[in-house]
């Protein structure tokens, strides 16, 4: 078993804070601060003559990341967050008149604001009659792995299977999930899984993945096109000057330039996540989970989810006194909300359970 102690150490936030709240915003380690100093250190020492450098280190990344939610490094492409990878698929399908997007009731806004904006039709299905919510007219389902507010946790092998019944393209979003639980994106197959991983992945905002499975990539054309499009774009004494010859690799999808910085601290957190081993995160994870869960008489009962969602009299309210005793958890649509990650530890919950 990991150490939690010395992992929560690595954590400077938590000495002034009872903090669970990761299904808003994930801390940061000391170890992928250091890493984004260290490479802002290297710019200045190298005059960023080595930038092509920078790429191989980008592909380091896309192996781990695809270690650690066991898919393949071409599957991997970076984006700034969840919304950008979800319009990639968006503007790749050729919409007809009265088609249908199924998605769950109560989803986070992307999944409602992508297919409403364009005029498209949303079918919004509870749980229960999720399977029976298909028809002729579905031509894409999009769902959270996790809900945002209720932590329910969706049946993505059932769902994935059908979706591939009936040909229909799965988009998942598991910003929620990954870091958190574990992912199997090769039995699961979605067309494209997106993460936004200033949460449970640990790294700053403004940097996401999507793993876009083959058979999206050879149907979907990337909606930015740069310098990076073209699959010779290293050999930058003599670009490409013509229509750029696409990779097969999920790459294709990222055009330009992008957040090194970022994804250097991205790493340092892939790298202590593959090193506390997904498996060892998911089991303590669910058993700081459940023992929030036990702390509130009302709440929903998902116990394979990281969010605990409980009932309570005026959340909004009770979520600000727990703040002003540097206790910080959510409120989401009359819900209080608490969500458990593997630096969070027994004694958060007694402070939690004291000052409720």
């Amino acid at each position: 078993m990991p150490d939690w102690d010395a992992v929560r150490a690595l954590f400077p936030a938590l000495r002034e804070w009872t903090y669970l709240n990761t299904a808003t915003f994930g801390q940061l380690s000391t170890r992928t601060v250091q890493a984004i100093a260290a490479h802002l250190a290297h710019r200045d020492r190298t005059a960023c003559s080595d930038f092509l450098s920078w790429f191989d280190d980008h592909d380091r990344l896309r192996a781990k990341i695809a270690r650690l939610i066991r898919s393949s490094p071409g599957d991997i492409a970076f984006f700034q967050n969840a919304s950008s990878a979800l319009a990639v698929l968006m503007h790749g399908i050729r919409w007809r008149q009265g088609d249908q997007v199924l998605t769950l009731e109560h989803e986070f806004p992307n999944q409602i604001y992508a297919p409403l904006f364009p005029g498209l039709e949303l079918v919004e299905a509870p749980p229960e009659r999720f399977f029976d919510s298909f028809t002729p007219r579905t031509r894409l389902v999009a769902v959270s792995a996790v809900n945002y507010t209720t932590g329910y946790r969706a049946p993505l092998e059932q769902i994935s299977a059908e979706c591939r019944r009936r040909g229909v393209p799965l988009y998942v979003d598991g910003t929620q999930l990954c870091g958190a639980l574990k992912f199997d994106f090769a039995r699961i197959q979605p067309d494209m899984l997106a993460v936004n991983c200033y949460k449970w992945m640990l790294a700053p905002n403004g940097v996401a993945f999507a793993a876009v499975h083959p058979r999206l990539r050879a149907e979907v054309k990337p909606l930015s096109i740069g310098w990076r499009s073209h699959r010779d774009w290293r050999n930058v004494n003599n670009l490409w000057h013509g229509a750029p010859e696409l990779k097969d690799s999920a790459e294709k999808y990222e055009g330009g330039m992008l957040p090194s910085a970022l994804l250097y601290g991205l790493e340092a957190s892939v790298d202590l996540m593959l090193e506390l081993t997904p498996a060892a995160i998911e089991r303590r994870v669910l058993e700081l989970a459940a023992q929030a869960r036990a702390l509130f008489p009302r709440a929903l009962p998902y116990g394979d989810s990281p969010i605990i969602a409980a009932a309570v009299e005026d959340a909004p309210a009770l979520a600000a006194r727990l703040k002003e005793k540097r206790i910080l958890v959510s409120a989401r649509h009359g819900l209080l909300r608490v969500s458990t990650h593997f630096y969070n530890n027994e004694s958060d919950l007694a402070r939690l359970k004291d000052a409720l």
